[in-house]
């Protein structure tokens, strides 16, 4: 699985060595990956230090949009009405540009860390919300009757059988969702900040260091890159139960 991608990778970085060593391109235009490295690199300090303020961002901005996704989604399964009234308002609400609404959220909230909080929750609420409204609904309705009419209230059914039907759902939005929250943080540090990957880029762009500007990009990739990987572990974790029905469907 991890080595078709890595070879792909590894081609098209050999691609782009020779083109720039061979063209003799001015490293301002376009520099080579062996200069992005070296100099990415001698300024790793640098790098390390623009890079905190996205880290914080990003948790805290991805930690606010996995409580709030949590609650809505529990509010519209419980609630007919919630489901008819906020669902298509959730829709309507990923057709609103984030590049319209940051500049907005810095004016109103300032340069601190909240209006930051808010673009990453924005680009990463819908799709873990959507998903986990999928995975209650897919809970068995036979299941679901049984525990009732065992004496089970709403709430314990809810627990015991419609969460852990929607774990996997869950897991699915959170990949999609985790991609978008270090490229929302550096986004919102593009329309306003102090500090922090978004300002770093400016900084190098401006002063013509685009070989930094790639070592921020990649920065940028990795981090997105290793949370991705993350849930894989995560959901290995808390539904370890899957792997061993996999196993036995590999060998049956």
């Amino acid at each position: 699985m991890i080595l078709p991608p890595l070879v792909v990778v590894t081609v098209l970085l050999a691609v782009w060595q020779i083109y720039t060593t061979a063209a003799a391109v001015d490293p301002t235009v376009l520099p080579s990956p062996w200069r992005v490295v070296v100099q990415g690199w001698e300024n790793r300090q640098d790098l390390w230090t623009a890079t905190l303020p996205t880290l914080q961002e990003t948790a805290a901005g991805f930690g606010m949009s996995f409580v709030a996704a949590w609650l809505v989604a529990t509010l519209l399964d419980f609630s007919t009405w919630a489901r008819r009234g906020l669902y298509p308002l959730l829709v309507a609400s990923q057709t609103i540009p984030v590049v319209a609404v940051a500049p907005l959220l810095i004016i109103w909230f300032g340069f601190g860390l909240f209006p930051k909080m808010l673009v990453v929750t924005l680009c990463t609420f819908f799709p873990l919300t959507a998903n986990l409204a999928a995975g209650f609904a897919s809970a068995d309705p036979e299941a679901m009757r049984l525990l009732r009419s065992l004496g089970a209230g709403r709430i314990r059914a809810f627990t015991m059988v419609r969460v852990p039907s929607a774990m996997p759902y869950f897991f699915a939005g959170l990949r999609v969702s985790v991609t978008y929250a270090v490229i929302g943080a550096v986004f919102a540090e593009y329309a306003g900040a102090e500090n922090g990957l978004g300002i770093y880029m400016q900084a190098q762009k401006s002063a013509f260091r685009t070989d930094l500007v790639f070592a921020s990009i990649t920065v940028t990739a990795a981090l997105s890159i290793a949370l991705f990987a993350s849930t894989y572990l995560l959901q290995r974790l808390v539904l370890p139960w899957e792997r061993t029905a996999r196993r036995k469907d590999h060998h049956s």
